[in-house]
């Protein structure tokens, strides 16, 4: 109970510090971007370069043959863009608190909000490859489908997943200043571990069970099932399962972890 009162309580600091959030999230592109000539665009044209340079590797260079009768770019960027987000807010969330000590030691401040602050800017980006997303389908001459609404579903789930490891990397970071380093790594090793390249029906057998415990399984498998497989999120309703258990039981621990160490923060500051 003493878990899910904390997770409850930073949920409604979120909902309360709404309009303070999205100020800050404005001052955070500008700021990341400051002194550049493109300003905010480079947040879209990045990403944007390197799914053009996948495309043209694997569909012209390479010749990929389709997945599953899908075409190949279409079924990787299904897999690519969720774990753009993923990757992003987490990676930036971890050293928020880092990069806003000011705010941290010389004004009351709700500290829980500077990761959440990272993810909703790598949600707003990853709006736009949403809409690319769809955009690529219909070049492909792929129509709208009442299974893309499930989007909605699996963002939510990206956004929980993301916010329970934002707030105990954060946190313990201010104290272990190598954990970003560890995230990076996790992070690089997530991306080849996870089936965004490759299918996993070209896995052994014996080995799939295992591989479909990383949580961003779940995600990137929800999002081609949105797109290209058009099933149902309660059809596989054991890893449904699986991954809210998880995912819950990160949020609980980050939740934990945070308002623990939050106190200390501006002494180790």
């Amino acid at each position: 109970m003493y878990y899910l009162k904390t997770l409850i309580e930073l949920v409604r600091d979120i909902f309360l510090n709404r309009k303070l959030l999205w100020q800050m999230t404005k001052r955070d592109f500008k700021q990341r971007y400051l002194g550049s000539y493109l300003g905010i665009l480079w947040a879209f044209i990045q990403p944007t370069i390197t799914v053009l340079i996948f495309w043209f590797v694997f569909q012209i260079g390479f010749k990929s043959m389709p997945v599953d009768n899908f075409p190949f770019i279409l079924w990787l960027v299904c897999g690519m863009f969720p774990w753009f987000f993923l990757s992003e807010s987490i990676s930036c969330a971890t050293n928020s608190i880092l990069e806003n000590s000011f705010l941290v030691k010389k004004i009351v401040f709700r500290v829980e909000l500077l990761p959440i602050v990272k993810i909703i800017s790598a949600l707003v980006v990853h709006g736009f490859f949403l809409a690319l997303l769809f955009l690529m389908f219909a070049l492909y001459g792929y129509g709208v489908s009442i299974y893309n609404l499930q989007i909605i579903y699996y963002l939510f789930a990206m956004i929980c997943l993301s916010l329970g490891l934002a707030w105990l990397t954060s946190s313990l970071t201010v104290f272990m200043r190598d954990i970003g380093q560890f995230v990076a790594m996790f992070l690089q090793f997530g991306f080849w571990g996870t089936p965004i390249f490759w299918n996993l029906k070209s896995i052994p057998e014996y080995l799939q069970p295992i591989l479909k415990l990383n949580p961003a399984y779940y995600l990137i498998e929800g999002y081609r099932q949105s797109f290209i497989y058009h099933e149902g999120f309660w059809q596989n309703w054991h890893l449904t399962l699986y991954f809210w258990s998880v995912t819950f039981f990160i949020m609980f621990i980050g939740a934990w972890c945070f308002k623990k160490l939050r106190p200390h923060f501006a002494d180790v500051l």
